[in-house]
């Protein structure tokens, strides 16, 4: 199976908030990334709701309804709003972020064993909805055993560290770490996705390099690509990037 891209659609919300006339439509957007091709769909709602808010939540569960063949991811912290929209939607994917409710962007996966027996429970149920868990992780092989014994079907390999690294001379280090993180949770029977600062310039050499990637979810360097090329030529741009199967 190929790499699936599931594309962020908080931005879009995030522009959409700064008027009060609906546009630029989050589902609108939803349904031009999938026409274009993309394999899925991820939001972020945060507890301050400073883009993606509830009721876009419900409308992609909706829109996604029709589009059986596509998945809806759905990511944030457990222990702040996330588990009201995972009881409600079931959403295919869960992907449990370790945020602040005020933090700028995620920055940093799960730390085990220190989270260990919190996120258990939550887990469960999230899994006893039919929805796969992803847990956001650091690119840590030593992790990954935790993240099996937690009970998590995934691991979203936090690849910021990775997005600074890309055209440096530390490149080829970063990589292999990320390659070793990826290899020592398949191991564990967990399977990889990828996300953050993952772009057209770097997510090529990312797949090549990282074996075994699942699906990469990409938000804010895909949609300001959209801003310039479009919906239909930029998904495509992202889904050429894409190592064959």
């Amino acid at each position: 199976m190929t790499t699936a891209l599931s594309v962020n659609l908080n931005k879009v919300a995030l522009i959409r908030n700064t008027r009060h006339l609906g546009i630029p439509s989050v589902t609108r957007a939803a349904i031009l990334c999938l026409t274009a091709g993309a394999h899925g769909i991820t939001i972020h709602p945060r507890p301050d709701a400073r883009h993606i808010r509830s009721s876009d939540a419900y409308e992609l569960d909706q829109l996604l309804k029709q589009w059986p063949d596509r998945e809806f991811n759905i990511e944030g912290n457990p222990f702040h709003n996330l588990m009201e929209f995972v009881e409600k939607i079931k959403p295919h994917q869960v992907t449990f972020v370790p945020d602040g409710q005020d933090q700028f962007t995620s920055d940093h996966g799960w730390q085990f064993p220190d989270d260990a027996n919190r996120l258990i429970p939550l887990i469960a149920q999230a899994k006893s909805f039919g929805s796969r868990v992803s847990l956001f992780m650091d690119a840590d092989p030593s992790a990954m055993k935790w993240a099996k014994q937690v009970g998590a079907d995934r691991v979203e390999l936090y690849t910021e560290p990775y997005a600074q690294a890309h055209g440096t001379s530390q490149q080829s280090q970063v990589l292999r770490q990320f390659a070793d993180a990826a290899l020592a949770a398949q191991e564990q029977g967990l399977e990889v996705n990828a996300g953050h600062d993952l772009n057209l310039l770097n997510l090529k050499d990312f797949l090549t390099a990282v074996v075994g990637v699942k699906e990469v979810s990409i938000g804010h360097a895909l949609i300001s690509d959209a801003l310039e090329m479009g919906y239909q030529k930029i998904i495509q741009s992202y889904l050429d990037c894409i190592p064959a199967s």
